[in-house]
Formats: C-alpha cells, structure tokens, sequence
C-alpha cells in the first residue's frame, strides 16, 4: 500500500508504580487490538504517547512505565513506538531523592526529535513542550520575570520546531520537504480550552495553566513548515479544531491558496486519569478509495469510555462509519519511479522477480511508447526520474545479479542518459543545467515545466528527434528482453496502460 500510515495515539497514561491501572491498560490493549486489525497490511504502524506517562517520575513508576511499552511493543501491532514527556514526567527541583529522570529513563526527546518513515512519507516530529507552558503559574510564581520567561521558551519551540527538520540526517528524505506529511506531537495544548478547573481549584484561570506562552508563534512556525496536523494530550478532553493561517509566502491575499489549515487533535487520559472519560483516537492517513486522481485524506476514529464503563465505543458514531474525514489539503501523488526508488531503498536485498517488477512498473508509461502525445518537458521529467530509480536498481544489484541482467541493466541505463540528453537538447537546456538536473532527484513534474518551456526550439526537426526517440526506446526494449521481459517499448502503448500523464 502506497503512501499509508496508522497512528495510535494514547496520552496522561499516570502510571503510580502501584499496579492498580494495569488491568486498564489491559482493557485498552484489548480495544486497541481490535482497532487496529483493519490496518495489518499498513507498512507504518506508530504507537504515539502524547506525554504523562507516569503520575510522578519514581523509580516503581517509570519501571512500570517501561514494562507497559514493552507488553504494548510485544503484541504486534505497531511497528514503532514513539512518546513525548509531560509535566508530571518531569523531575522537579522541589522534589529530591527517589525521582528519576523521566527523558533518560524512558529515552524521551529533551527538545526535539524528528522521525522519518520512508514508505509513508511521514515526518512525524515529536517536541518537548514542558518548559513553554505556564503551569508553573499555578504555583504561585506568576510575576512578570516568570511570565516573560515562559513566553521566550514557547517562542523557542518555534526555532527547536525548524532546527529538527533541518537537521543532519534529513538527506534521508526520499522526497523534498513539500512532499512530506509532517505531524507534530507535543503534550500541552497549543491554544486554551478551559472550563474554569483551575480557577475553581487552584485559585487561578485555566488559561495560563493549560496551554503553551506563545501559542500563535507554534502556530505559524508549524504551518511555515507544512505540519498538517497538531496531536496533543494534558487536559484530559477529547477536542478536534482547524485553524486556517494566512500564508506568508502567498503573492496576494485571495482565493484559498492564501491560506494554510492546521488541524489539532487532543487526546483525552487513556485511562481515565481521576476519574474522567478515557479515550484513545485512531488515524489514518491514506488515498481516498474511488477517485479518479490519488487524493490524500486523514481518516480519525475516537474512541472513548465512560466513567466505570468497561469497553471502549466510537465517539463519533453519528458520522459515517464513525470516522472525521480530513483533506489533507496538498497533492501528495508521488510518481512509479519515485515509489520504485522508495521500495528499492527500503529492500534489504532483491528478488529477480522483484527486479522485473520494478523495471516493469519504470518502463510501462505513455514516455516509453508512441502515440500517446507528451511534450517534451513531460519526456524529459519522466525520463529523469526513471533514471534515478534504475541506478539505484542497478547499484543494489551490483553485487549480486548475474553477468548477463547486469549488463542489460548497464546498457538500460546508458539509453535512458541518452533519452534525457535528447530531451533536454529539444528543450534547450545547456550542458551545465542539464548536470544540475540529472544531480536532483525530481518528484514533481510541475516543478519542471515551471522551469522551462514546454514547445521545442523552433529549429529543431520535431519529427526527425520523433524517429530518434522512437529508435532509442526499441533499443532500450531490445536490453529488457535480455531481462526476460518484452514491454513493445517504442510502439504503441499497451490498451491497459491509458494515456494519462502519470
């Protein structure tokens, strides 16, 4: 399945170190089991702990913790797990002896952490939000020095936000930045929601106790670097809003590219923390079934259980299915060659069969065959792209295929060096930019055609670089049977192929 992913989010677990919650946290593996059975073919799997894992950071407590994520790690379900630390993970300096550090304990993010799954194309970023609250209002301290001093380290997230996207390692990425899913997990609460607990209790409002300093420069910063989607826990309530940003980066102030949507997701105490409803939400992101062009949406499933109620029922049983469905608001279609470069940089190693269906899915587009009519950038985009793929495919078999596939592969590759440098000479483009091209690993077509023009020069004999494109492909054709496969490359495209751009 191309382009999927399932997050499970959990939250405000408290683990005491007592026991007492273990059986709830058996009843919320047994509903998470049973949700997350419609996702076993999913390649990415996440379990999300949106932070206050533990009630307070003692030594019986956080072993409980890790024996939790364990037996959670153990079923099967997920293929990873990853968490942020709350407040009541923290150390603090008021209390001494007998409290342990909650972010080396649990091997939790200090600041910020960036984790890349490569199938999905999911940038799921996960920060540290304690220091930019202002629950330490609630103590009494709330001068102005404190205040200020929290608003600084909110407005830092921004910049921890920014810095762990941009950090080493990101050359990891399959795709540019554009094209990636970004999801941002923290624990507090990016903007108020109160209902006056704290005023009630504390003798102080909610909203200094609830959320982050400086909400609107999270906001902007995470909408700058194309998050999608904010997921959160704390308050202990389950909450779903879409804010819609001005983009700086628009030329004018109309129309809906203007404007950038952030979703929020809270997620309530999974289970049931002081005696409220527990909750735990599902999401999915995948392709809309049934449309003509791959459309991405996010699918969310809440699910909650009422106070000394045993099992977990859907929130939104009133929608259709039980799901909140969210367009994810950008085209996130990657293309064959670009999916066939992701599957081969996640393959260990390769079957022959795995080769030729690869080589398979590269070569059967309209740029392979006659008849179907693409201008020249379309060519040289889809040939450049095609390129990229086969030297990985290449450079993965180096070692291990026969003289014979290696050779064809060889050769395969030369004709596609030589299909691009027809192109881009059609187009125009020098010698130097066309290097600058071939170095990119292009995804978007758009990108491309914005580039240069999409009509031949004038001088150019169309219909002779026609004939010589042609005779390429069914020289390329002729190294594909040495592979064992006969695509017909150069003459008119397979029935079942179309004649769509893609």
């Amino acid at each position: 399945m191309d382009r999927s992913f399932v997050i499970a989010q959990i939250s405000d677990l408290h683990l005491d170190g007592s026991g007492r919650l273990l059986a709830t946290i058996d009843r919320l593996t047994v509903a998470l089991r049973e949700r997350m059975a419609a996702f076993a073919e999913v390649p990415d799997r996440i379990l999300l702990i949106t932070g206050d894992i533990v009630n307070d950071p003692t030594p019986s407590a956080l072993d409980e913790a890790l024996a939790v994520i364990a037996a959670l790690r153990q079923t099967g379900l997920f293929t990873d797990i990853q968490a942020v630390a709350g407040n009541h993970d923290l150390k603090r300096p008021s209390q001494r002896g007998g409290r342990h550090d909650a972010y080396d304990y649990l091997r939790l993010p200090r600041t910020s952490k960036s984790v890349y799954y490569r199938q999905a194309g999911l940038d799921l970023v996960l920060l540290d939000s304690n220091n930019a609250s202002l629950t330490a209002l609630a103590g009494g301290n709330g001068d102005e020095r404190t205040y200020q001093a929290m608003v600084a380290q909110s407005a830092r997230l921004s910049v921890e936000l920014a810095g762990s996207i941009g950090s080493a390692g990101r050359a990891g990425y399959s795709e540019p930045a554009e094209k990636l899913v970004r999801v941002l997990a923290l624990h507090h609460h990016p903007l108020p929601q109160a209902t006056g607990e704290g005023k009630r209790f504390l003798g102080v409002p909610d909203e200094p106790l609830m959320y982050l300093a400086a909400p609107a420069t999270l906001l902007e910063a995470a909408t700058s670097l194309n998050v999608t989607l904010i997921l959160h826990g704390h308050r202990h309530v389950e909450g779903l809003s879409r804010y819609s940003i001005p983009d700086p980066r628009a030329t004018w102030s109309g129309g809906e590219d203007f404007w950038r949507t952030i979703y929020v997701l809270s997620c309530p105490s999974s289970t049931g923390h002081g005696g409220d409803d527990a909750g735990f939400n599902i999401i999915h992101f995948g392709p809309t079934s049934g449309a003509e062009q791959a459309e991405y949406r996010f699918a969310i499933a809440r699910y909650s259980r009422q106070r000394d109620d045993a099992g977990f029922r859907p929130l939104d049983s009133n929608l259709p299915e039980g799901l909140i469905c969210l367009p994810a608001g950008r085209d996130l279609s990657r293309d064959p060659a670009v999916r066939s470069a992701i599957e081969i940089a996640s393959s260990a190693s390769l079957s022959r069969d795995q080769v030729l269906g690869l080589v398979r899915r590269l070569l059967s587009r309209p740029a392979f065959y006659d008849g179907c009519r693409q201008d020249w950038t379309d060519l040289l985009y889809t040939y450049l792209v095609t390129s990229h793929a086969w030297a990985d495919l290449d450079g993965k078999l180096a070692r291990s295929a026969q003289g014979g596939d290696a050779a064809a592969l060889a050769e395969a590759r030369a004709l596609l060096q030589r299909l691009i440098g027809q192109s881009a000479d059609m187009l125009g483009i020098d010698h130097a930019t066309l290097d600058e091209l071939r170095a990119d690993r292009l995804v978007s077509r758009d990108d491309l055609s914005r580039r240069w023009p999409m009509l031949p020069r004038e001088a150019a004999d169309i219909q002779l670089r026609e004939q010589q494109r042609l005779q390429l492909l069914r020289d390329l054709n002729e190294e594909v049977k040495l592979l064992g496969l006969d695509l017909g490359l150069g003459g008119a495209m397979p029935p079942q192929g179309g004649c769509s751009r893609r």
